[in-house]
């Protein structure tokens, strides 16, 4: 089996790494616009070389890990070169202009439009990991678009990687990760923002911040050339979440300025729930 990674960073390095661990006869490349991130993952062993645009003719698989910018440009140009039976899938946080930019695309069918809800704040091959996608969920979107047994190689893939499939409109998937994803990016951004702009001894932030400041601004950390598209290309979606998101926040102001503690103490206690739910204990089932 012949793998091509185009974009080593976290997200495909890691899937490099965990290919190579459970197919050990796959041979996998890579391609990369950095050149520096070539030569880390030859380092590192995510990939065995680099790939030029003629490998991918004689690619099995094909994981595009791109800014969803590019992967738009990108990805019609990919499915230009690739075999009948080849897959190629992405990994984009956003899901529907990716898959309108390939809906009239003649090899429409070997493409697959997942979006695998795993990452960390850090970038680039070094920050590959053994098991990120180890039960995640994977978003998988117009799957009736994609050739039937080109689908089920992924779905082994998939399996072999232990991840959970959820199917889901591109519509819808964009709607609900701009709250559970894109927002809490957002809120990140501006509280390190905020934090750095008012306290300018940074000694002073180093020395009083406790954890629940630094997992609160992790996400603060994440690569501004991979958000920026991704804040773009879901501009209406994210900006309803931040109205909403805004609102409530002006609303605990008015509280507390009107010392409304007791309605503030059954807000927060009201919020709490959201610990059952992310258990598991009451799942909050998303609409497709």
């Amino acid at each position: 089996m012949r793998v091509i990674v185009v974009g080593i960073g976290l997200i495909g390095g890691s899937f490099a790494r965990d290919i190579k661990a459970h197919y050990p006869e796959a041979e996998v490349l890579g391609m990369d616009k950095n050149p520096d991130h070539i030569k880390q993952a030859l380092e590192l062993g995510l990939i065995s070389a680099q790939a030029g645009d003629s490998d991918l003719k004689k690619a099995d698989i094909i994981m595009v890990s791109i800014p969803v910018n590019a992967l738009i440009t990108e990805l019609p140009a990919i499915l230009d070169q690739v075999a009948d039976e080849a897959l190629v899938l992405d990994a984009g946080s956003t899901k529907s202009l990716i898959c309108k930019s390939v809906e009239t695309h003649p090899k429409r069918r070997n493409f697959l439009a997942c979006h695998p809800i795993a990452g960390t704040e850090f970038t680039g091959p070094a920050a590959a990991v053994s098991g990120l996608y180890q039960g995640k969920t994977n978003i998988i979107c117009e799957v009736e678009q994609t050739a039937f047994k080109i689908q089920e190689r992924a779905l082994e893939v998939f399996r072999t990687l232990g991840m959970r499939i959820r199917y889901m409109n591109p519509v819808a998937h964009d709607k609900h990760i701009a709250y559970v994803s894109h927002l809490s990016h957002i809120s990140s951004f501006m509280l390190g923002k905020t934090v750095i702009e008012k306290e300018k001894n940074e000694r002073d932030i180093f020395d009083m911040a406790g954890s629940g400041f630094e997992s609160t601004v992790r996400l603060a950390k994440s690569s501004p050339d991979m958000w920026t598209p991704i804040f773009e290309q879901n501009k209406e979606n994210v900006l309803e979440t931040l109205d909403e998101y805004i609102n409530n926040l002006k609303d605990f102001r008015d509280k507390l300025q009107n010392d409304a503690y007791s309605e503030l103490y059954a807000e927060m206690d009201h919020t709490n729930r959201i610990k059952e739910i992310l258990k598991g204990i009451q799942p909050n089932k998303i609409s497709e």
